[in-house]
């Protein structure tokens, strides 16, 4: 794990984090688009081919997972490991629906109603990776959501689900489960082809691949957000060094190009972390690559500089001291509090969505969520009276703009507004 400092050389380091633009999916666009174009034009039989080439599955492999599969992955699943699927399930739903937005209605007017409504999209596609883990909590986080917005078509693909993500697609009482991966699956969610109806939004994290085709298709079918490399930040000046090792270790085996960063003003803590960090990554293969090539301690010289670095960096995961510490945070996609809050924890079964904002997403928007499925409808009503009271205010501002067919289309109604002509 290298040691910056916020001085000196250690600056250009930084600079890198602040700015981390150049995401693994940039350099597979070329190639991601020739995939889309594939299935958009040839369909099924476009992906078949690519799903046999890319994801190697047979052609002759249906392309569907039957439910009686995805049945028996349920029934075959020990029950130990059955009640931590309900469990995780029943705090992601029960923590999704105190997200969804109520519908209201306020007047504004006599006479005049206003208000809002939040409907469901009538269809999501739901992308579980499948790579080096089996990822049975992706498709909990992408699906349980969509289920509390109320969407009626809720499509699972995966190129080579495990038992378990099967048996938890059962669990959610999901029918639509195809057996795809990588651009190509994204192509088939986004155009359609004869087997797989288009949807209308795309969901869930994915490798470089699944990400560049997310960001190809977003013109034509709305996505959640461009994934790239799990990102740990612990931002601490009383931490335990033991917890924060563990924390920075735990997210960076999740890929190699994972970010694993501790941030304090503390040089004897910078010193206990990374001496943890070295001895916990060791037998971790893909955990010590990620340390190694993107592992960082940095040292600042004051915490007021470690938090405003902090918010900079807008990391997908932040562990921070004590609930006091909120008062500070700007940007972090889901934050947790004190030694006792592993980021693991919130992985699986805290309730709140793992999938994450990166590469500084975090600046402009949260994690995956129930309002990721819904649209915010607005409604208006007005009564004679109502235009009575608000016309002509809207007739001066139309003709203030121009819009002379504006202030006629009030008038219209036959309402008398006499002096709003100035």
């Amino acid at each position: 794990m290298k040691l910056v400092r916020t001085s000196g050389r250690g600056q250009q380091a930084i600079a890198a984090l602040t700015d981390r633009r150049c995401a693994p999916h940039e350099r597979v666009l070329p190639q991601a688009r020739r995939i889309v174009d594939s299935v958009r034009r040839g369909g099924d039989a476009a992906l078949l081919r690519l799903r046999a080439k890319l994801d190697n599955i047979s052609s002759q492999s249906p392309l569907r997972i039957p439910e009686v599969e995805l049945q028996r992955a349920w029934e075959s699943t020990p029950e130990p490991l059955r009640q931590a699927l309900k469990t995780a399930a029943r705090n992601i739903r029960a923590f999704a629906v105190r997200q969804r937005p109520k519908n209201f209605d306020l007047k504004p007017a006599l006479g005049v109603t206003a208000g809002q409504r939040a409907i469901p999209l009538a269809s999501a596609g739901c992308y579980v990776p499948s790579g080096r883990y089996p990822l049975p909590s992706t498709l909990l986080m992408t699906v349980i959501p969509a289920q509390v917005a109320g969407v009626e078509r809720i499509v699972v693909v995966s190129p080579h689900p495990a038992k378990e993500t099967m048996a938890a697609a059962y669990l959610l009482d999901i029918t639509e489960f195809y057996r795809a991966g990588g651009a190509h699956a994204i192509a088939a969610l986004a155009y359609g082809t004869p087997s797989i109806a288009p949807v209308d939004k795309i969901v869930g994290p994915g490798n470089a691949w699944v990400t560049a085709a997310k960001k190809l298709v977003a013109f034509d079918c709305a996505i959640d957000m461009l994934a790239g490399p799990t990102e740990a930040v612990v931002t601490s000046e009383t931490g335990d060094p033991a917890s924060i090792a563990a924390d920075l270790v735990a997210q960076a085996e999740h890929d190699p190009d994972a970010l694993a960063i501790v941030i304090t003003s503390q040089h004897l803590l910078v010193k206990s972390v990374t001496a943890e960090v070295t001895k916990r990554a060791r037998g971790n293969k893909i955990a010590t690559a990620a340390i190694t090539n993107h592992g960082l301690a940095i040292l600042t010289r004051s915490p007021e500089e470690a938090h405003d670095l902090t918010n900079r960096i807008a990391p997908e995961h932040l562990t921070v001291d004590s609930a006091a510490d909120l008062a500070w945070v700007r940007n972090a996609g889901s934050v947790f509090i004190g030694r006792w809050s592993a980021q693991p924890l919130g992985d699986y079964v805290s309730g709140p969505n793992h999938t994450l904002p990166t590469s500084g997403l975090a600046r402009t928007r949260g994690g995956l969520s129930v309002l990721d499925f819904l649209k915010l409808v607005t409604i208006q009503e007005y009564s004679k009276e109502g235009v009575q009271q608000l016309g002509p205010t809207a007739i001066r501002l139309a003709n203030a703009e121009g819009l002379t067919a504006h202030a006629e289309a009030i008038r219209a109604r036959g309402i008398d507004v006499g002096g709003a002509r100035d």
